[in-house]
């Protein structure tokens, strides 16, 4: 083969072992030489898990040459974020406090992925607790964007969406809670799937101990790639009910053919606060796109916007408040800054208050069901501003600035609060970095997502992998 193997997309490099046309166990060290490489500019992979990759890798080719059948992401190498388990490695957080914490049986997605014949490389880098507004982990330190050092890599599956950027692993597994696989990628060049809540098994325990109802409900994990046939391969592999996971929904993966051409409803600047020329040019440039692709589209509204951030606050800090004397302790005063800012904004409430939320989270998933009546697909920009800077806030913040800063991802943040499908893909370059746009769909219709996604894709094209600018 003549390409390496590292620059080779998950599905390409599945199919290509499969076929006997190159090792598993090339698969593997065409990565560990890349890790080798780029790590040291990016700080991506924390825990780099060499030699159970390679034993994987051997099995694979034992079987190959057994003629067994292999799976669709035969050999192919993933990264897993510091807060999802992988037996055998510590799940730490980024912080010490869980440096130890080993665990004992594999997530439920990273034991799909598995099963489809895909092999963990490392763990990924994240903030402290996937908290934090730096992204870096008091563990491993800060990880950096490849296409410009001084810009932020996203959101807190940073370390995942810069592997996948460079080539030091073909997927990344993350988690999403309002953005936190859809920014990295869009900030990196690479695709995300922030799936439906309950379409994928997850296990969020941290030391045996299950998560409260918001953190139930709000955060899924979500595969990062840089295509979205990737995405698509990944999808099928995750998706699913699983006994681990009670939440986890038997769904098909592919739900009926739409008759007639599907609505697309744009939402340009869905906040009012102001979105960046190139940005806005792209979501033109897809919406013709997908119109010459035969959907029907037009401008719409999201509904009740600021009261879905106003939930979103509540439910979360509630729960934060409960425990945050504990948590703090955890982080270093930087760290925990974001989440006070966040709560001198939306302090905690009362459990009656918590309680009302919980309905008014209802009432806006039915506004969103009805929103997705009639337009089945959401178009928008992933973040409306160009890449920022570090997420490192001055010491002189206030909570009005902290509110201005957050208000670029509330299209992120009031999707995972409803709990709807979203996929973003690279979309061009804005004062030439990447950006994305976002994908939403109804529940359960990530392969709707997808399908557009794929239209997007092919009109602007496929940004990764590239190499590190240090």
């Amino acid at each position: 083969m003549d390409t390496k193997p590292w620059k080779l997309n998950a599905t390409e490099l599945g199919a290509a072992v499969a076929r006997g046309e190159i090792s598993a166990t090339e698969v593997v060290e065409s990565h560990l030489e890349r890790i080798a490489a780029v790590n040291p500019v990016v700080n991506a992979v924390t825990q780099l898990m060499a030699d159970s990759a390679r034993e994987a890798a051997r099995e694979t080719d034992r079987r190959r040459a057994a003629g067994e059948e292999l799976g669709p992401l035969a050999g192919v190498p993933f990264t897993v974020k510091e807060n999802i388990h992988v037996a055998g490695w510590a799940t730490t957080h980024g912080v010490p406090r869980f440096r130890d914490h080993v665990a004992e049986t594999d997530s439920p997605p990273v034991r799909r992925l598995r099963a489809a014949g895909a092999i963990p490389i490392g763990h990924a880098n994240m903030p402290d607790l996937a908290i934090s507004s730096d992204p870096a982990s008091q563990l491993f330190g800060r990880t950096y964007n490849p296409w410009d050092r001084s810009k932020t890599p996203g959101g807190s599956s940073a370390g995942d969406g810069v592997a996948v950027a460079v080539g030091m692993a073909a997927l990344g597994l993350g988690n999403d809670s309002g953005g936190s696989v859809r920014l990295p990628a869009a900030f990196n060049g690479v695709a995300a799937l922030k799936p439906s809540h309950g379409r994928f098994a997850a296990d969020h325990r941290i030391l045996g101990q299950e998560p409260m109802l918001a953190s139930q409900l709000i955060p899924v994990d979500g595969p990062i790639a840089r295509s979205v046939a990737d995405l698509r391969a990944a999808y099928e592999a995750l998706a699913g009910a699983d006994p681990q996971d009670p939440r986890a929904v038997p769904v098909p993966a592919y739900g009926p053919r739409p008759t007639g051409p599907l609505k697309v409803g744009i939402v340009a600047d869905p906040s009012g606060a102001g979105v960046h020329p190139e940005i806005r040019a792209a979501i033109d440039e897809a919406a013709a796109a997908l119109e010459q692709a035969g959907y029907a589209v037009e401008e719409v509204r999201i509904p009740k916007l600021f009261e879905s951030l106003e939930c979103y606050g509540k439910l979360i800090m509630t729960e934060f408040g409960v425990k945050w004397s504990r948590i703090r302790e955890l982080l270093t005063e930087k760290g925990a800054q974001h989440i006070d800012l966040f709560m001198e904004r939306t302090p905690h409430t009362d459990l009656a208050e918590f309680l009302r939320q919980t309905g008014v989270r209802l009432g806006l998933q039915r506004d969103w069901a009805e929103l997705l009546e009639t337009h089945p697909l959401i178009l928008g920009a992933t973040c409306p501003k160009p890449v920022p800077g570090f997420y490192l806030l001055p010491d002189d913040t206030d909570t009005e600035a902290h509110a201005r800063m957050m208000l670029p991802g509330a299209l992120c943040t009031v999707t995972s609060l409803v709990g709807v499908p979203a996929v973003s893909v690279p979309a061009g370059l804005a004062e030439g970095l990447p950006q994305g746009l976002q994908v939403i769909g109804r529940m359960y219709r990530e392969d709707l997502c997808l399908e557009a996604a794929e239209v997007i894709e092919r009109h602007f094209g496929v940004l990764a992998p590239i190499d590190p600018r240090s």
